[in-house]
């Protein structure tokens, strides 16, 4: 039985979209620095790129009382120097322009909020191009679990079987295989194949063309 052609492409925003983690990290090595003196490995934090932010401090805060304190100048930092260190992947703007006029249903599901989103995009200008945006504002639970996927899929009416979710992490392939959509990883992000091995996508995609022939471009 011939697999039928995928019409919607949902995709991550940092790491996938936008080249962002530089910036994701410094922020980070900024805030741990002003609050205790010194940053934990990056490693650390890598581990938690595709959830939200929030989630992310209190899982490497040493108690509640530390999470605002290192929230005010991780955000401070990732202000500041947003439209200086953020930049999109090359060729990401090119593809996206074919998907939009061949038809192809565009959205995005991040970890990020909705004003931070609206940051990026205007940065990147990349805005319009998407028929749905879903950061942490949309939704209770966030990726891993699918519930920012499935509303997405609600938004854009569209068909689990022929919806492709490329993201760079493994938080954004779990959400999409929970969901029952294609997978794509995103190669040109973070991580490479051992460390998205466990998320068991349906494609390795090594830069963002590789995108367009699933869907017949």
């Amino acid at each position: 039985m011939q697999q039928e052609r995928l019409e919607t492409l949902l995709l991550d925003f940092d790491g996938t979209i936008a080249d962002s983690i530089e910036l994701i990290l410094a922020a980070y090595r900024h805030a741990f620095t002003e609050v205790r003196g010194a940053a934990p490995p990056d490693e650390l934090w890598l581990e938690g790129v595709g959830t939200p932010l929030m989630t992310q401090l209190e899982g490497l805060a040493a108690s509640p009382e530390e999470v605002p304190l290192l929230l005010e100048p991780y955000r401070r930092f990732a202000i500041d120097e947003h439209d200086r260190m953020i930049r999109s992947f090359p060729t990401m703007e090119s593809c996206l322009k074919q998907f939009k006029n061949a038809g192809v249903s565009l959205g995005i599901v991040t970890s990020k909020n909705s004003i931070g989103l609206a940051r990026g995009l205007r940065a990147l200008q990349l805005e319009g191009y998407f028929s749905a945006l879903l950061s942490t504002d949309d939704t209770e639970l966030h990726k891993p679990h699918p519930e920012p996927v499935l509303l997405a899929l609600q938004r854009l009416g569209a068909d689990p079987a022929r919806t492709l979710f490329v993201g760079d992490s493994l938080h954004d392939l779990e959400a999409g295989r929970a969901a029952g959509v294609k997978t794509g990883a995103a190669l040109w992000g973070p991580f490479g194949r051992d460390k998205l091995a466990p998320g068991e996508p349906d494609y390795w995609l090594d830069n963002p063309e590789q995108m367009l022939p699933l869907f017949g471009l």
